[in-house]
């Protein structure tokens, strides 16, 4: 493994998962596509920034250097950022500009970078000023809960929100729920019932799409012994 990282779940109400890690040698490695936006603190020689990545609409190669020190935040779904339009950073790594050796500027001030424990703490600063936001039509949508408003708001709500329709994510969300159907042992055409796909060639094309691999390929990447190819 080239990442090492540890990781845990959040009690915030805008906080999906935090995880910290570091690179142990250079490499690639195919991620998938994501409806979350995540915070990403990154120190490599010497040098920290603090970038806001994604929501990303399709899978993409992601390069590292030996070295690298990282923390992600990844936030719950409708939570973003308001001063920075999601369609200015979709499919994008954002870095925000840096005001002193252990700060960064957003929304006209200066915000201490945080660390894996005190996450919790420097979300719900950012929340009280309202430089982060979340918005309830979006979580309550995408858990199938009854909605009020009209189409067009809900579908002006998410592309506010996420750069993206609820019926985008939806689909990655259904691919990525596949995938863990099949990391968990289950057999493909039983992946394909259960996830509520067509068939099996629906399945593929999905994966695909989504996740960047086929259903036989995400069995072989989690059987023992399996090393992922880093060119």
């Amino acid at each position: 493994m080239t990442i090492l990282f540890e990781e845990r779940t959040s009690d915030s109400l805008y906080v999906a998962l935090v995880q910290r890690g570091r690179t142990a040698q250079d490499g690639k490695v195919l991620r998938p596509a994501e409806s979350h936006w995540h915070m990403v603190l990154l120190h490599y020689k010497g040098e920290t920034r603090f970038l806001v990545v994604g929501p990303w609409t399709t899978t993409g190669v992601l390069s590292y250097s030996e070295g690298a020190e990282l923390l992600w935040i990844k936030l719950k779904p409708g939570t973003f950022l308001p001063h920075l339009p999601a369609r200015y950073i979709l499919n994008k790594e954002t870095p925000l500009p840096q005001a002193t050796n252990s700060t960064f500027w957003l929304h006209s001030s200066a915000w201490q970078f945080p660390d894996y424990d005190n996450v919790e703490t420097f979300i719900e600063r950012l929340a009280r000023q309202e430089a982060l936001v979340c918005d309830p039509v979006v979580s309550a949508a995408l858990e199938d809960q009854p909605q009020t408003l009209s189409p067009r708001t809900i579908r002006h709500r998410f592309l506010q929100a996420t750069g993206m329709t609820q019926s985008h994510i939806r689909q990655i969300d259904r691919a990525r729920r596949a995938e863990t159907l099949l990391q968990q042992g289950m057999s493909i055409l039983d992946t394909v019932y259960e996830a509520g796909y067509f068939d099996q060639p629906h399945l593929t094309r999905a994966l695909k799409q989504w996740i960047g691999y086929t259903p036989a390929q995400i069995i072989r990447k989690y059987q023992p012994g399996y090393v992922e190819a880093t060119e």
